[in-house]
């Protein structure tokens, strides 16, 4: 996977790994690196679906 990955969400994905916050994304915010920086923090989170509320379970 780190194949697939650039520098920018190499360096998120180490940072979250080190135990730094999401606060600690040296990139300037709006920038792609950041927007990379935060793919990279976040890899390994189920993706959340926000355009529609979860259907009951019943």
């Amino acid at each position: 996977m780190a194949d697939e990955l650039n520098q920018a969400m190499q360096d998120g994905k180490a940072a979250k790994l080190a135990g730094l916050p999401v606060s600690a994304n040296p990139y300037r915010a709006g920038s792609q690196d950041s927007a990379d920086w935060l793919a990279g923090y976040v890899f390994d989170e189920e993706e959340q679906n926000v355009d529609r509320p979860e259907a009951d379970e019943g």
